[in-house]
């Protein structure tokens, strides 16, 4: 369970969770025909010596019964990989992943010259992250700027220390990140960004409201995860916080933002995959309009 001011790394806590999402980006580059492709995901899991991810890669058919799981990493990261391309062919040249975990895509994505990429994650979470891409000579892409501090701090100012140009149009990102804020810290990150943002910025976002979608993941997660965790020993709705928040699309829309909204459904659509039939619960679930792109 959650307290005020717990940390972790990337084997405990919430960084257990990045190390997962880690692990199912490594399993699409794996597939045929995959929608990404991380050649970093494998070596942070293998670098973890976590047994239960290592497994995983090692033999995902314990996945086979799980619905969606493995898929829906791809869509997401595809998701947010377009996104951040779209705005660089723009013309921005300042990204910031907040809460970056495990992403490489400094090092994956064909930036343009001239970008600055900020991550924004857990001090000890960047320090594994930097230690693996250092021992296996990765190159960033582009500039790469790390700003390791906790999102319910003063995550604006240790980003201007590390040299974000508020004047400029900047891409955002937060991906797999909102349930795992209190409300408070959420709504002060929307209103950070908005400060921050000059015009010509953009954001993309996982949206999650608080409270019913809590007990609905929840659920659907005990039913269907059955005897076999797909995250080893966390189970993350565990590390949700479920009290009162905004709600992402609305707030933004009524902060100035022009807002679109789609569904994992849609995405699948979109990028030529089919989905099985689904149980009911699990169809909702997966035609909820949860990923946002927004722009000022």
């Amino acid at each position: 369970m959650r307290t005020d001011g717990d940390v972790w790394d990337i084997v405990s806590g919430v960084g257990l969770t990045a190390l997962g999402v880690a692990t199912f980006r490594a399993l699409e580059t794996a597939a045929p025909d995959p929608l990404i492709r991380d050649d970093y995901a494998p070596l942070f899991v293998a670098a973890s010596g976590h047994q239960h991810f290592i497994g995983l890669l090692a033999d995902p058919s314990p996945l086979d019964d799980i619905p969606l799981v493995p898929g829906f990493m791809g869509f997401r990261t595809k998701f947010f990989d377009d996104f951040f391309l779209s705005a660089a062919a723009a013309g921005v040249r300042q990204a910031v992943i907040v809460a970056a975990g495990l992403d490489a895509r400094a090092q994956r994505l064909d930036w343009p010259a001239g970008t600055t990429v900020f991550e924004i994650d857990q001090p000890k979470v960047l320090e594994f992250k930097e230690k693996v891409l250092t021992e296996h000579g990765a190159r960033a892409k582009a500039e790469r700027r790390t700003v390791p501090v906790d999102l319910r701090e003063d995550w604006p100012a240790a980003l201007r220390g590390a040299g974000f140009e508020p004047g400029a149009p900047t891409a955002w990102s937060a991906e797999g990140l909102l349930p795992y804020l209190p409300g408070a810290a959420q709504d002060r990150l929307f209103e950070h960004i908005d400060a921050l943002s000059a015009p010509g910025s953009r954001l993309a976002v996982e949206s999650f409201v608080a409270g019913a979608d809590v007990k609905r993941f929840a659920n659907v997660e005990s039913k269907y995860f059955g005897q076999y965790n797909p995250f080893g020993t966390v189970d993350p709705a565990e590390l949700f916080y479920d009290d009162e928040r905004a709600d992402p699309a609305r707030w933004l829309a009524e902060h100035g933002w022009s807002v679109r909204a789609e569904s994992p459904s849609e995405l699948a659509a979109a990028y030529g995959r089919s989905v099985p039939d689904l149980p009911d619960d699990l169809d909702d679930l997966w035609r909820q309009p949860r990923l946002l792109t927004a722009g000022r």
